[in-house]
């Protein structure tokens, strides 16, 4: 399984930014897809989950009502729409997907999950 962003930038506090992620391969076992993300410094942190099949969705308190998720399962494609961006949204942010999850637990620790981890290559977010 391959994945890959595209999206991210510098944008103004306040402003917009939607990043996306583009599964290829063997993408059939994905259930579980997401975005995380990394400041300097910072642990890496979940920012939000979505599944597959149903479309069942979970955010970070620090993100809720500001980012949506959003996937096209027949695509493989899922999106991240961040609105009213805030300097401590600065990160490099990963996508994700793995075949079995939790949504909770899997935001919280991305290691909560069944079978391996696919990671995109990161996306710079930065608000400034």
């Amino acid at each position: 399984v391959q994945l890959v962003e595209s999206g991210g930038g510098l944008v103004q506090p306040g402003g917009s930014l939607n990043l996306s992620c583009a599964a290829t391969g063997k993408t059939n076992v994905l259930n579980c897809m997401g975005w995380f993300r990394q400041a300097p410094g910072k642990e890496r942190e979940g920012v939000a989950v979505i599944t597959r099949i149903h479309g069942g969705t979970e955010y970070a308190d620090s993100v809720k009502g500001r980012f949506i998720i959003s996937r096209d399962s027949s695509k493989m494609t899922w999106s991240l729409q961040m609105n009213n961006l805030k300097p401590e949204d600065t990160a490099m942010y990963y996508c994700a997907a793995v075949t079995g999850c939790s949504l909770t637990p899997w935001l919280r620790d991305p290691g909560n999950k069944s079978g391996p981890m696919n990671w995109g290559q990161g996306t710079q977010v930065t608000v400034s």
